[in-house]
């Protein structure tokens, strides 16, 4: 039986079969609501072969895609992505422009 090392060393991101931090919740729940879709798709009475063809696409797709996110991004990607969607693309300023000058104006007399 192999053996598995998950973490390197202290203060180093959780790794598994070159995995890292977050992707490895990302794998896990995938697969987990994988194999949860499947057994309600079995218990309603969905052919045995169709659930077990979605249950092997589904769970090869989300480990393609995990890994594919992992090398792409790294071990941070996730979260640069998310905080690259809340910042805001134009800075806009609706004050005239005279009114920064004049601003600029005041603080020099004093």
């Amino acid at each position: 039986m192999s053996s598995y090392n998950i973490n390197k060393g202290i203060g180093r991101s959780v790794e598994f079969q070159g995995l890292k931090a977050q992707y490895l919740f990302v794998f896990a729940g995938g697969l987990l609501g994988t194999l949860i879709l499947v057994m309600i798709l079995y218990m309603a009475g969905v052919s045995p072969y169709l659930c077990i063809s979605i249950g092997c696409i589904g769970s090869s797709c989300i480990v393609w895609q995990t890994f594919h996110l992992n090398r792409k991004y790294g071990q941070h990607g996730l979260m640069k992505l998310a905080g690259r969607k809340k910042h805001p693309k134009y800075i806009t300023s609706r004050k005239a422009v005279y009114r920064y000058f004049h601003a600029n104006m005041k603080n020099q007399d004093v």
